[in-house]
């Protein structure tokens, strides 16, 4: 099947480093050549990443007590056992929201903007219904409360009613027949084509205008002066290739970029008999960005839209009007008013059978989101948030040390390309280096200095491991191992 001209997608490179800590580690204490310096080494890790856990400990440790009071399966029943006053909830929960915003960007989470959201959506991938949420279910008071106390740029406009977090970039692939589809979009071009022929199409030019500035904005974007470690992912979608009779009846495989991580953050609109203080936070994976309508909250039930009913009334229209013509001919020929009543009616039929099989497809779509993709929520996915934080954080420091201790002195520009460079050479993964609180870490930890003009060295490994100090996680396991001895 031949495909028209690549639609590319340009997405700028992630912080998050997609290397599991052990795999690194070992990775770098093989490069090290003698054996005493990666025995130290190994040493060191440890007591980095214990070290980063014990000063977060406390931090997570207020989030998920600040949560226990929001959350909405037990939350209710523990704000009344501490009889707080409604502004003393609020402030409670602002806080909550506070340490979670923190903690979504230690975690190198982004807030989705309108721009990005508007490319995802700009075309279709397994989910081809109009999916709205009812925003008179959703609150629109804690959010926009924050936000007028932590202003940001780049907001979506639904930031008052609910957020959404993504991170990490994929790839989804399906192959199928998609025979239902591909005659679907073969109507819908000889639609098209009646509309040019008809100048009909000047009625809706106001809706594919819409289209058109998505399009452009995606070509601005691949034609600006971007990155050029820039991410670049290419959609195949139906809509762009080329069908035939040959390949019609053939399997077809479609590609989509995913969000590899998908957080929204949200709560609902209280009643006239329930004031809602829960804070519903839920965590998904490997989300297309055309489907992601799938993870939105408070859906409503989708049904035909405006344009189907536009086709059925207009088809309605020319069925009859060719009725109409038939029957005052002077010899009204029976058969092509049942060929055009016949096309009238399964044109009809089509549109209803067509939405039918989408919303079908739609409810399939759904069912897998809460079973396949939703990862977890609420109190699970805050305590996979505080361990993520605690990955990364080890992560960059350890890569950080390791090319001070192999390669010498730094500025913090050129240690931020080393890091990155290191990451290509020996993982094969491209990733933004947060080098500022990489350094950040390693200064507090007192294992690495600036020299007078300003580049960062290291200390020795034995040093770095005096200064540290034996970790009470070491004591412990040299308590267990006296105990099993003994």
């Amino acid at each position: 099947m031949e495909r028209k001209k690549k639609e590319m997608i340009r997405l700028e490179r992630e912080s998050v480093i997609p290397i599991l800590k052990p795999k690194l580690i070992m990775t770098l204490a093989n490069l090290i050549e003698h054996g005493s310096d990666r025995t130290e080494f190994l040493k060191l890790c440890k007591r980095v990443e214990y070290t980063i856990r014990a000063w977060y400990l406390l931090q997570f440790e207020d989030l998920m007590q600040l949560y226990s009071l929001f959350d909405p399966v037990s939350g209710a029943k523990k704000l009344e056992q501490q009889n707080l006053s409604p502004e003393e909830i609020d402030v409670l929960e602002q806080n909550f929201l506070t340490y979670l915003f923190q903690v979504m960007d230690k975690s190198n989470f982004k807030i989705t903007t309108d721009e990005e959201i508007d490319v995802a959506l700009s075309g279709q991938y397994l989910l081809n219904l109009p999916i709205k949420v009812d925003e008179s279910k959703l609150d629109k008071k804690l959010l926009k409360a924050y936000f007028n106390d932590h202003p940001r740029e780049n907001l979506p406009d639904f930031a008052d009613k609910y957020i959404i977090f993504r991170r990490g970039i994929g790839i989804d692939r399906t192959t199928d027949y998609f025979f239902m589809e591909k005659v679907d979009m073969l109507i819908g071009r000889f639609w098209g084509f009646l509309l040019r022929v008809t100048r009909l199409d000047i009625v809706f030019a106001r809706k594919s205008s819409g289209q058109r500035k998505n399009d452009q904005k995606k070509d601005d974007d691949l034609n600006s002066e971007a990155d050029q470690d820039d991410l670049f992912v290419e959609r195949l979608r139906l809509e762009k290739m080329d069908l035939s009779v040959s390949n019609l009846l053939s399997k077809t495989t479609i590609q989509e970029p995913t969000f590899d991580r998908i957080i929204v953050v949200y709560r609902p609109a209280p009643t006239k008999s329930k004031t809602e203080r829960g804070v519903y936070v839920k965590h998904f994976k490997n989300i297309p960005m055309a489907d992601m309508e799938i993870v939105l909250p408070e859906k409503k039930n989708p049904g035909l839209t405006p344009m189907d009913w536009v086709k059925f009334l207009v088809s309605a229209v020319v069925g009859l009007v060719a009725v109409i013509g038939s029957v005052e001919m002077p010899k009204a020929d029976l058969w092509v008013i049942f060929a055009v009543l016949s096309t009238v009616v399964g044109y009809c039929a089509k549109t209803y059978f067509t939405f039918q099989q989408n919303l079908a497809a739609y409810q399939n779509l759904i069912t897998q989101s809460m079973y396949d993709k939703q990862l977890d929520s609420g109190r699970g996915t805050l305590l996979h948030l505080c361990d993520d934080v605690i990955q990364q954080e080890v992560k960059e420091v350890i890569i950080s040390f390791f090319i001070l201790m192999e390669q010498g002195k730094a500025t913090r520009q050129d240690l931020d390309l080393r890091c990155e460079e290191l990451i290509k050479e020996e993982f094969g993964e491209s990733c933004n280096f947060d080098v500022d609180d990489a350094v950040e870490k390693l200064e507090k930890l007192g294992i690495v200095a600036r020299d007078s003009l300003g580049r960062y060295f290291c200390v020795g490994l034995k040093r770095a491991n005096e200064i540290i100090g034996t970790t009470t996680e070491e004591l412990v396991l040299k308590a267990k191992q006296g105990f099993a001895n003994s």
